[in-house]
């Protein structure tokens, strides 16, 4: 390991992570004001990339997996195998790519839309076609195409080129074997791991503000910045003792039990729910998504609402930019010996496959709810999973389990996170030291809480903060592809 490098990298990350903490606790409205104005103009005037970007990564997987010539190659050399089994390779991978995620908005997400269509009557059939159809995009192959382009291309320069594990390394075939050693080479891996602790600190706000929710909706616990602050330092804890221990012991273990409890949760709420009408919109959301799936990705509201675009679509596109380094890496680590169309169908189709039955059954239990119970669910984001179960049979029950769920996703998530920035900052070193993966976590949980607690509008704030420290990432992913493309030419196939 070069020591200097993964020094530069690490203190000049840290000092940038804990300025923008500290400008966040102790001028939370100016902080506020500025990260708005980037988000409106961001969004405003760079939205076209975002969907352009994410369009790309699409494409480009696709197209390697399945209608290469590559598609064959190994990540790693001709003769490995998978370090993994198929069930805790696709639990981790998907444990730490989505799960907080699916729990949070799989009711709330469906409901804004039908409620609140674009160009369609609040309640009608067109506002129910359009809440899924939004649903399974946002939670479909495109998030999944962000994570595995940049996964895909660090396993390929990790293990079949014996490269280090950064993003930087990925830019050799163009720019030369020392990038990794420029100023520009530093500065990429450094915004790598700004990126990397934002989005985290998204997912890591959500989680807390929905596990507080369920808290203050079943026993009646405060739904208070102290309570947060205590969800925050639980799991933090949880999260140090885990990444101490080798990779297999910790966060396999909790990957696999996330993976366990969700087919638990999801088998029970598909038998007691109104299993038809759950069959019907998973087969009737899948067709209307493969028909739409053209038009819904390079769809920006040039004609429409922009405004909502904004906050939906724009925020997901920017929010899963900024997870592709952290998920890319991790998903990496963990892909050593399978090949290109193996990593691609695993990482692309599987996890979008489940995202589609959560949102069936979770969305379908949602707008089959009373119209009073769905007006009140919309009310409060974090609340909304909790409303709409208190009406739905054992919902008492099924809330509590959903917290567990909910917590056992929150530490996957985080473990993984603290995982990847130690080996960000460690100059690509796959078994980054425990005092550096301390700090990082540490770190992001003061990131989280300084977005949430700072402002009065945190949930606002944990959105704004990936859109805009995700953008100019999205430019590195982008010549990410094309160097990636130019390094397998090399390729005898």
């Amino acid at each position: 390991m070069n020591k200097k490098y993964s020094n530069t990298v690490f203190f000049v990350s840290i000092s940038i992570s804990l300025a923008i903490v500290l400008w966040g606790l102790l001028s939370p409205l100016a902080f506020e004001n500025i990260s708005n104005w980037l988000f409106a103009t961001i969004s405003k005037q760079f939205g076209w990339f975002y969907v352009l970007s994410m369009a790309i990564f699409l494409s480009f997987s696709v197209w390697i997996a399945y209608f290469s010539r590559f598609k064959n190659i190994k990540l790693g050399k001709d003769d490995e195998k998978p370090e993994y089994s198929m069930f805790s390779w696709f639990s981790m991978l998907f444990s730490a790519g989505m799960g907080v995620g699916l729990i949070f908005w799989g009711v709330a997400e469906p409901l804004n839309y039908f409620l609140n269509p674009l160009n369609a009557v609040s309640g009608s059939r067109e506002a129910a076609i359009f809440a899924f159809n939004k649903s399974f995009l946002h939670w479909g192959v495109h998030p999944w195409a962000a994570y595995s382009t940049i996964g895909m291309a660090l396993a390929y320069m990790q293990f079949r080129k014996d490269q280090k594990g950064l993003i930087s390394s990925l830019l050799i075939p163009l720019f030369g074997e020392n990038f990794g050693k420029t100023i520009l080479g530093k500065s990429i891996d450094i915004l790598t791991i700004i990126a990397t602790v934002a989005g985290i600190a998204t997912s890591l706000g959500l989680g807390t503000y929905q596990i507080n929710s369920g808290l203050n909706y079943i026993f009646d616990i405060p739904n208070s910045s102290f309570i947060q602050i205590i969800i925050v330092l639980i799991t933090t804890i949880i999260v140090i003792i885990s990444v101490s221990t080798p990779l297999e012991k910790g966060i396999k273990l909790i990957s696999n039990l996330n993976i366990y409890l969700s087919i638990i949760l999801l088998i029970f709420c598909f038998s007691v729910g109104p299993t038809v009408d759950i069959l019907k919109t998973f087969i009737d959301g899948i067709g209307i998504y493969i028909s739409n799936i053209i038009p819904n990705t390079f769809s920006i509201g040039a004609f429409e609402d922009n405004n909502w675009y904004g906050t939906w679509t724009l925020f997901y596109w920017a929010w899963f930019i900024a997870w592709a380094p952290f998920t890319g890496l991790f998903i990496a680590r963990i892909s050593r010996g399978r090949t290109i169309k193996e990593f691609i169908t695993g990482v692309l189709l599987a996890p979008a496959l489940v995202s589609f039955v959560w949102f069936s059954i979770f969305g379908r239990i949602a707008i089959n709810s009373p119209l009073s119970v769905m007006k009140e669910a919309i009310v409060s984001t974090p609340t909304a999973y909790f409303v709409v179960m208190e009406h739905f049979p054992f919902g008492a029950l099924v809330s509590v389990f959903t917290i567990v769920l909910l917590f056992t996703f929150f530490v996957t998530s985080a473990n993984s996170a603290t995982f990847v920035l130690g080996i960000l900052s460690s100059d690509g070193d796959l078994n980054p030291s425990n005092k550096k993966k301390i700090i990082w976590a540490l770190l992001q949980a003061g990131f989280a809480l300084s977005l949430m607690i700072g402002s009065k509008n945190g949930l606002q704030m944990l959105q704004t903060a990936s859109i805009t420290l995700a953008f100019p990432f999205s430019f590195i992913m982008i010549l990410c592809v094309f160097s990636f493309y130019k390094e397998l030419q090399k390729e005898k196939i």
